[in-house]
């Protein structure tokens, strides 16, 4: 992809990028984007317009020019004829929902480094993308990204995916944002942020991706995720022998090399056997392919790369939705308790499942708990005890442009 991109670059104009959201990972793809050849950040759009100065500094290099900056949606309409390819990388779901249509209705690829978007309207969005004539696509460096160019990978070697994995450090399903405020200044990162990355939800929310664009779901509600030395374990902590051959979305938790990503594969051809015995990969069926990292910001031109170069999505949701993450109490939930921040907040955590059988139980999907920009809070209906899954019947929910659009194009809900 580099020598093409650089192929690109003295054969046509630089891809112009937008970037919307000059967080932690905003400022990240602001700096790869300069290294990056064929590429040019014209325009950062953050509503603390400190951060996208911040951005805006982190991409200034000898021989690039300054990129405009915005800070909200009517920015990023005024910005329009400066970019080529959005990249959506804020922590919102209502207004980046905005964002991506405003660009996609006016024939802009978009990259979202946004998983919590992405989850919750993908279907629409992607629908969306494809009657304008572009490409709506997952960011190519998150667990999700990766997972599925793996998977392309081993089913190009002949090997049929049996289960695509994560490597989860540590798990503490009722953190909250103020017990991680600490560890989130280390990281750089908004402690409602690093909470959603601790409580599992994001780790759901990942995998939930990875089951609409494979067909591969959860064993059970949240997944298993046996706790594990090292990932090589993970051949002997699941019976991929009983899994349907879809396959399952699972994780392991604690496991060196401490982060990224595997997927096992299965090959039971007598021909390849001496192959792989000889390639140190074990004596089969079930195979196990690892990669110890996955570098987010670092990998988003690649997908930048993919929808302009390829018009490829790195990921679609192209089975449908059938996986979604569910929202469950983090503590007792009393009657007229508010809900801020569904996702990362000191109220709800949430766990991957079937759609066939969540929905079916009315159960509530955590991403339709978030409220945008002057909107009302989501309140508890009837009081709720820790750990058990919210229904609709448990909860006042105010009207949303997000609520609606989801409601009206994918769940209809009475």
């Amino acid at each position: 992809m580099y020598a093409r991109l650089q192929k690109y670059a003295k054969e046509h104009a630089p891809i112009r990028v937008a970037l919307v959201g000059a967080g932690s990972m905003g400022r990240g793809i602001a700096w790869q984007l300069r290294a990056a050849p064929g590429m040019e950040l014209t325009f950062i759009c953050d509503r603390d317009q400190q951060a996208a100065q911040a951005a805006s500094r982190s991409y200034m290099n000898e021989g690039t020019s300054e990129p405009t900056l915005g800070g909200d949606l009517d920015s990023i309409a005024a910005a329009l004829d400066q970019f080529d390819v959005l990249v959506e990388a804020t922590n919102s779901i209502g207004f980046a929902a905005e964002a991506c249509e405003l660009a996609l209705r006016h024939q802009k690829h978009v990259v979202l480094m946004n998983a919590e978007v992405d989850l919750a309207l993908g279907p629409w969005l992607h629908e969306l993308a494809a009657a304008n004539g572009v490409v709506l696509t997952s960011d190519a460096g998150d667990q999700h990204g990766v997972l599925v160019r793996m998977m392309d990978e081993i089913r190009l070697w002949a090997f049929r995916p049996v289960m695509a994995g994560n490597i989860k450090g540590f798990l503490n399903r009722y953190a909250t944002p103020a017990s991680l405020e600490h560890e989130a200044k280390i990281r750089r990162l908004n402690p409602v942020q690093c909470c959603a990355y601790t409580d599992g939800t994001k780790l759901s929310v990942e995998m939930a991706l990875v089951a609409n664009a494979t067909g591969m779901l959860p064993q059970l509600p949240g997944m298993q995720g046996p706790v594990a030395d090292d990932v090589v374990e993970v051949l002997h902590k699941f019976d991929f022998s009983v899994y349907p051959d879809h396959g399952v979305v699972d994780y392991i938790l604690g496991a060196r090399p401490g982060g990224g990503v595997f997927v096992v594969g299965h090959c039971d051809a007598p021909e390849q056997t001496p192959y792989l015995q000889y390639y140190k990969l074990g004596d089969g069926p079930f195979y196990l392919f690892y990669r110890p990292y996955h570098l987010c910001h670092l990998e988003t031109p690649w997908a930048i790369a993919s929808a302009v170069l390829d018009q490829e999505a790195i990921l679609s949701p192209s089975v449908g939705r059938v996986a979604d993450v569910y929202a469950y109490a983090k503590r007792d939930l009393q009657a007229g308790d508010p809900i801020e921040h569904a996702i990362g907040g000191s109220a709800c955590y949430g766990m991957i499942d079937r759609c066939v059988d969540a929905d079916g139980k009315r159960q509530v999907p955590i991403a339709m708990l978030e409220s945008g920009a002057g909107e009302s809070l989501p309140a508890v209906r009837r009081a709720i005890t820790r750990d058990a899954p919210l229904s609709w019947d448990d909860l006042e929910l105010p009207s949303s442009k997000l609520f609606e659009r989801f409601r009206k194009s994918i769940l209809p809900v009475s």
